[in-house]
């Protein structure tokens, strides 16, 4: 028989909504500390921004006097802070309060039962015992296996990745790996339709780069996303690339699949420039009307990988062959501030310092820079 349903309170989904939003800790962590499945936390993460858009993105009532248009302005910013201040109090408070409730309960008393004891103090005494539902460390050590296998050959599907699995002594069957390869956003890259599912009701834009050659900076930028394995979890990790001078322009860490930390790198990346084309794939995160609709705000053209179009985003995955070897792998992150502060490290030897034989041996920030300062 199935056990009841455990029911979240709306403050708690958006205590645990903002923790994954801060980025400072892995979904598992997260799933680990607040005792639920890292489902739900994506949902959550996804739902709190999702409501967050729909509150800025509201239309003004149209308005006779700037006066009250003002006022009304005023009055929506304070309750906005209002309400990010009571969720930073239930953020700060609720965890710490949960923890001290089970503190306070003694398995062994020799007069009350556990059962009621969480009755006294209001614990549900499931919240004692459940313990966090996040992917096991059997689960991560394949997805590590799976991950350095890909990066190595990209064209690995979860029939090939099972195979390879099994011939090295893992006892895995497809659809196990079918689902940490889902999970890792990895699929195997050949030419075949559909290759990425766009959002629903989500513009597709055509191929804009076929028999175009790539010949100064900024002319072409391409995004991708990748998974990056930790000892105790694991994170997504996207970056911005100029493809003529393989110079990284911005990157972001996430630890959900949402397109937000997308937007956040675009917004940052066009900070620093403006290309003619940006091109990516089809997956949700680019399709979306917010990261689309914001190049096209800044005079960018759209690009999209089309059918039989596999490879095009060649020069971000030899990007992330270069971080996982040279970087990722070697170090084995274990805490996430220490996976950014060695991620930047790393981004700024691969932009200064790190010489590619396609650039004659110079550096991609050498080759950036000296091209835009000639057309300065």
């Amino acid at each position: 028989m199935a056990g009841k349903r455990k029911v979240h309170t709306a403050a708690f989904k958006a205590q645990v909504a903002l923790a994954a939003l801060k980025g400072d800790r892995t979904v598992n962590e997260l799933a680990g500390h607040f005792g639920v499945h890292p489902t739900l936390i994506h949902a959550w993460k996804k739902q709190l921004l999702s409501g967050a858009e729909e509150v800025f993105g509201r239309p003004a009532r149209a308005v006779s006097e700037e006066v009250d248009a003002e006022a009304r302005q005023a009055e929506l910013f304070e309750q906005i802070g209002r309400l990010k201040m009571e969720l930073e109090w239930v953020k700060k408070k609720a965890a710490a309060f949960m923890e001290q409730k089970r503190l306070l309960i003694e398995p062994g008393h020799p007069a009350l039962s556990v059962r009621r004891q969480c009755e006294l103090i209001g614990l549900n005494r499931s919240s004692l015992y459940y313990e966090p539902a996040g992917e096991t460390a059997e689960d991560l050590r394949l997805m590590r296996l799976i991950d350095e296998q890909y990066t190595a050959y990209p064209f690995y599907g979860s029939r090939r990745m099972t195979r390879w699995l099994i011939d090295h002594g893992e006892e895995v069957n497809r659809k196990r790996v079918r689902r940490l390869m889902r999970t890792m956003g990895l699929e195997a890259i050949y030419p075949r339709p559909r290759t990425s599912v766009a959002g629903k009701g989500h513009k597709i834009h055509p191929y804009l780069l076929r028999g175009v050659a790539i010949e100064r900076v900024d002319q072409v930028w391409s995004s991708d996303i990748t998974y990056v394995p930790m000892t105790g979890g694991f994170r997504y990790l996207a970056a911005v690339i100029d493809w003529f001078s393989r110079y990284v322009v911005a990157w972001r860490l996430s630890n959900t699949l949402d397109g937000s930390f997308c937007l956040e790198m675009l917004e940052e990346a066009l900070g620093a420039g403006t290309p003619e084309v940006f091109n990516t794939d089809q997956g949700v995160q680019f399709t979306a009307a917010a990261f689309t609709g914001r190049l096209e705000e800044a005079g960018v053209a759209v690009s999209m990988d089309g059918r039989g179009r596999a490879l095009d985003n060649v020069f971000v995955e030899r990007l992330w062959r270069s971080v996982k070897y040279e970087d990722i792998y070697i170090r084995g992150y274990e805490a996430v501030p220490e996976l950014h502060r060695g991620l930047g490290r790393y981004f700024a030897f691969y932009n200064d310092e790190r010489p590619h034989q396609s650039l004659g041996y110079r550096t991609p920030a050498a080759v950036y820079r000296e091209v835009r300062g000639m057309r300065a």
